[in-house]
């Protein structure tokens, strides 16, 4: 299965500036796998570590100041040799072995020719006390569920694949209706490996609700192993998603989790699912204005879960819904649909994503980025229905001042308005990628 993470991580181990590299994302979300494969494909020799063991591998960590002693002992413990400029050396569930973290330091300051790369769970990091952390020592990389593009590549639709990264829009409007065949696949299959291996395989509905929600299920187990004292409302949290997602103002309220529900009893138990990177979360800003990190709103925020496929497994949506028709575009008021584009928002590098809302009135838009200098509101529509009252209203308010045109999702074809760019719903990923890529000023050569 290729992952398109596989560049990024080339990109690391080519740098001169290459620290020890953290991956993190949620369970299941195949980061042994594309670590791994890197390290095939990419090195002479990998050497892969799982650091929940017990049967003596913490102790060689606590005493890892002495990092070519270190390396010797892994190499023992391992049976092959470790290698700087050859080998990849993988340390898997780091989280277990807090030690290993702290290890990353002296790998960087005194063998910062030997790749290393950990995987692991945020949750670990965040719990660990400060002085331990190798801060500034490390580079990070988050990794989600496969996307849209890497679903085509895993049906074996690399053409469709290479049309999207060349952007020839007469050729993808004329293919449409194929790619939101594809597209209704890939809501209800969603991004999980484990489920996509199985619908490559089998193109079996059945089998693939079984897996996603063997996953939910052991999402649920770790809640209960790993969440403390605030197990009872993570639970809530968790289980209130669909409910949150499916009013027509997909805010976040406390109450839905339970009558009179206050922030302060479950901010904690969501931060906690947001962590584990379960849940997403999208902050609202009070003023379209630069750096919006500046204005965003602590009190108020929208959230989904960290891929759409589990979404459909976790409300119950039937298979024939989301693989038949139009229907599951706007089903439960479009949150498969805004759960899709956030997902596909979020695997792109350095784009934040807000939403915006207006005190005291029902202006609102989905979601917005900054991309170079503009600000882009972006709205998402399920369907070919497009009145976009709120977004036109806002592009008019603020176009011109460091708000650019807006950006419309939806099941039309590309189409260009003076105030608005039309973008299919397949190509979300792949035209905000260009977007990105063309807002980076050209630096001539020293």
């Amino acid at each position: 299965m290729e992952r398109l993470i596989h560049e990024r991580l080339k990109v690391w181990k080519d740098s001169p500036n290459r620290k020890p590299l953290m991956l993190f994302g949620a369970r299941q979300v195949g980061k042994t796998y594309a670590l791994k494969e890197f390290g095939r494909r990419e090195f002479d020799n990998l050497v892969y570590i799982s650091c929940d063991r017990r049967d003596g591998l913490p102790e060689l960590f606590e005493k890892g100041q002495d990092v070519q002693r270190l390396v010797l002992r892994l190499s023992s413990w391992a049976g092959q040799a470790i290698t700087p400029g050859k080998t990849l050396l993988f340390l898997d569930e780091v989280q277990e072995t807090p030690a290993a973290i702290t290890c990353l330091k002296y790998f960087c300051e005194d063998m910062p020719d030997l790749h290393v790369a950990v995987a692991g769970s945020l949750l670990g990091v965040k719990n660990m006390q400060k002085s331990s952390f190798p801060v500034g020592k490390v580079d990070m990389l988050h990794m989600y569920p496969l996307t849209f593009d890497e679903f085509l590549l895993a049906m074996e639709r690399a053409p469709l694949y290479e049309l999207l990264k060349e952007g020839d829009r007469d050729s993808l409007n004329a293919l449409r209706a194929e790619y939101e065949e594809l597209l209704r696949q890939y809501y209800f299959v969603g991004g999980m490996p484990e489920a996509v291996v199985s619908f490559v395989r089998d193109r079996n509905p059945i089998a693939v609700r079984r897996i996603q929600k063997s996953i939910l299920n052991a999402y649920e187990a770790d809640i209960a192993k790993h969440a403390g004292r605030d197990t009872l409302r993570v639970h809530m949290v968790w289980q209130s998603l669909p409910s949150q997602l499916g009013k027509e103002n997909k805010k976040f309220i406390y109450g839905v989790i339970k009558q009179g529900a206050r922030a302060r009893e479950f901010e904690s138990a969501l931060q906690w699912l947001v962590d584990a990177g379960l849940l997403l979360r999208v902050p609202r800003i009070k003023c379209p204005e630069q750096p919006m990190r500046a204005y965003e709103d602590p009190a108020a925020f929208k959230l989904y879960l960290l891929d759409v496929g589990l979404l459909g497994a976790m409300s119950g949506t039937p298979a024939k819904n989301m693989l038949i028709g139009d229907g599951v575009f706007s089903t439960f008021y479009g949150s498969f649909t805004e759960n899709y584009v956030l997902q596909q928002l979020l695997s792109l590098d350095d784009v934040p994503v807000y939403y915006y809302s207006k005190e005291n009135s029902r202006l609102e838009i989905d979601f917005l980025t900054q991309i170079g200098e503009d600000i882009l509101p972006l709205e998402v529509k399920a369907g070919v229905n497009v009145r976009s009252q709120s977004l036109k209203t806002f592009v008019e308010a603020y176009r011109g001042k460091g708000v650019g045109r807006g950006i419309r999702f939806s099941l039309l074809g590309f189409q260009e308005q003076d105030w608005v760019e039309n973008i299919p719903l397949f190509a979300v990923r792949d035209e905000i990628k260009r977007k990105v890529d063309a807002s980076w000023p050209a630096i001539p050569p020293a």
